[in-house]
């Protein structure tokens, strides 16, 4: 099995974290970015940043490995990747006009924004985006945990680089 990671050039992933409210699902995004390769984190409004214990404790060390910026927004985080020359930035969420992951071309690099469980990406940074992918949903609820949604589309960002050329 390839496990190329995504730091190189051509797979260069940054996880823009909007609002998110439990450090404990943050400290999982932290190991889920170290296990793909991500680029960075940036952590928007009131997302649990390092350094913070309960993030410490589920990161288990990840926190020191994955660079990690606070943003004050989301919004102002697209201006920030824009301006440091990101090829494509994608909102994650269940908006209208959304696009299944395995729909969508993706370019490097990346980023992927990841909301709020309860309000999801911010409306004015889902208008600066390049797009909105998401993850079908089949259930009445369409939400799961952000953490396993995260896990969901670097795997699914793998996978579907495997199959394109």
């Amino acid at each position: 099995m390839n496990s190329t990671p995504c730091k190189s050039a051509e797979r260069s992933i940054t996880l823009v974290l909007d609002r998110l409210r439990s450090a404990h699902n943050t400290g999982n995004i932290f190991r889920l970015a170290e296990a793909v390769g991500a680029r960075e984190i940036i952590a928007c409004g009131y997302t649990p940043a390092p350094p913070h214990p309960k993030l410490a404790r589920t990161a288990m060390g990840t926190e020191l490995l994955v660079p990690c910026r606070r943003v004050a927004t989301s919004l102002e985080a697209v201006a920030l990747l824009r301006r440091e020359g990101m090829r494509q930035i994608l909102a994650v969420d269940t908006a209208p006009g959304a696009r299944l992951v395995w729909e969508w071309q993706f370019s490097y690099p990346l980023a992927l924004i990841f909301g709020n469980e309860a309000l999801g990406v911010l409306p004015e940074t889902l208008a600066a985006c390049d797009g909105v992918v998401m993850l079908p949903m089949f259930g009445t609820k369409t939400s799961i945990n952000v953490g396993n949604s995260v896990a969901a589309m670097l795997y699914a960002l793998d996978g579907l680089a495997r199959l394109r050329p």
